[in-house]
């Protein structure tokens, strides 16, 4: 913190003595690349869990991986070429037609947070990222049946 004129300023760092947090969450974390790191680890898992993986299109992983992750770095303040080619992302409308009950949220969450890790981000933009996460999936549930 610092002090002007009789004001306090904080500054967000990306950790304890890193530099200043500024700009969107895709500049901030690496662009396109990191966001395709983070999208092919998650489908790395879902590709063995038993529940989630027939829920994805196994003959177009490359378009389902494209497809994520040009959906987060639109969100994220990035390339606008997922509504360009996709229009609006409407997410619950697009999972209506699968069963999303807590357990899938969950096998979800749980790639999705193994995917996260291995980026290895500073800490706020890993908070950042993992509460949209989370409330994401929470928002796609459609049933809870088993």
């Amino acid at each position: 913190m610092s002090e002007t004129g009789g004001e306090t300023h904080v500054t967000l760092r990306t950790g304890e003595g890193g530099t200043a947090v500024g700009g969107e969450l895709f500049d901030q974390i690496g662009g396109s690349e990191t966001f395709d790191r983070l999208v092919t680890a998650f489908y790395d898992g879902v590709q063995n869990d038993p529940v989630l993986w027939p829920m994805y299109p196994a003959h177009d992983l490359d378009g389902a991986i494209r497809r994520l992750s040009m959906f987060l770095q639109q969100y994220w303040g990035g390339p606008k070429t997922y509504s360009e080619e996709r229009g609006h992302p409407r997410l619950r409308m697009r999972h209506v037609a699968f069963k999303v009950n807590p357990d899938a949220r969950e096998r979800w969450l749980r790639h999705m947070r193994d995917a996260l890790d291995t980026l290895e981000l500073p800490p706020l933009q890993d908070a950042t990222l993992w509460g949209y996460l989370e409330r994401a999936a929470h928002s796609l549930v459609n049933t809870f049946e088993e």
